[in-house]
């Protein structure tokens, strides 16, 4: 596949987060064209070269040898809620015309007001999911999760509360909330999850691709939520692979965690490819959108520092592939 795609032409782009969406990241990467398409290479900044050389593969899966057939043409997605007062939580909610809800919670006492709001505005019917991105140890999070349940009059799950492993089989031994374990940041394998999560979160750019994701679902005795990476921020281009993989699963019990679109100033894709769901859906595509070259212009990394450091990058991560 590395034969097939000019690497050195790469685009090297840098979108920041909102300011309105405290805790999200800005996206910066890499916009890279394959014979078939378009992909997006932006892993983390912090992550190492062999996560990297992960993203690169699922960057390239849909420019070169394509995304596997969907079974569904649409999925349900769930909008994303910063940590924000109640009021922009319920606007932000109401406004997005989607039935299910990832509320980042922090631990401070304006979690629980937050989620009540969002209760509100989904109503009975709207299932919450309580973001936390590995932040309490087990104590902290078996007293925190009831409450935060009460507040929400129901969680559907609470997605990476700790850290690691040990901790989540410990967690959930002491809450009746499910856990949702994002499998890319434990480094779980698949036969072992049942015994630390009822949840498992597949992330594609960290699990290498479509196909990579298909296959750890497949090995797994667990539903699966589709979401987008943690700690990490994609435009459109990157969250259309989730898209796939969430339309190529067989079964899709969950919402997927792909409403994060929303969380950035600007995209590389024109107005309206921008993956902003319409009555809590967005399409299954057989490939991602190409880029605009207007937005490609306007969000172009200009510091040269910043793009020999990426493109070392992907040099780097090429040469594990």
């Amino acid at each position: 596949m590395k034969a097939l795609i000019d690497f050195d032409r790469a685009r090297v782009f840098a979108i920041p987060a909102r300011e309105d969406y405290p805790g999200f990241p800005a996206c910066e990467g890499m916009l890279i064209e394959g014979p078939q398409g378009w992909g997006e290479f932006s892993p983390p900044r912090a992550s190492d070269d062999l996560m990297a050389a992960r993203w690169l593969t699922s960057a390239i899966e849909g420019g070169t040898v394509g995304w596997p057939d969907p079974v569904r043409g649409r999925v349900a997605v769930a909008v994303a809620i910063p940590a924000v007062d109640p009021q922009v939580a319920s606007e932000i909610a109401a406004g997005s015309g989607c039935g299910a809800a990832d509320v980042r919670v922090t631990g401070q006492p304006g979690d629980l007001s937050r989620l009540e709001a969002v209760r509100a505005a989904l109503g009975t019917s709207g299932s919450i999911r309580c973001v936390v991105e590995t932040a309490w140890d087990v104590d902290t999070a078996a007293e925190l999760i009831p409450e935060l349940d009460r507040a929400a009059a129901g969680l559907e799950f609470v997605q990476q509360p700790c850290a690691t492993t040990a901790e989540l089989a410990a967690l959930r031994r002491r809450v009746d909330v499910r856990v949702a374990a994002d499998v890319s940041t434990l480094g779980a394998d698949g036969p072992g999850l049942p015994e630390i999560a009822d949840i498992a979160v597949l992330t594609v750019g960290p699990l290498g691709g479509v196909r990579r994701a298909l296959r750890f679902a497949e090995r797994i005795d667990l539903p699966c939520v589709v979401s987008a990476a943690v700690g990490a921020s994609e435009t459109s281009m990157g969250l259309a692979g989730g898209l796939a993989l969430a339309g190529a699963l067989p079964e899709v019990s969950f919402a997927c965690g792909l409403g994060t679109a929303a969380a950035l100033v600007g995209d590389v894709v024109s107005p309206g490819r921008v993956l902003t769901p319409v009555e809590g859906y967005l399409p299954v595509a057989p490939s991602a959108p190409g880029p605009d070259a207007e937005r490609v212009a306007e969000f172009a990394l200009d510091d040269p520092e910043r793009i020999t450091w990426w493109r070392r990058r992907l040099s780097a991560a090429r040469e594990l592939l």
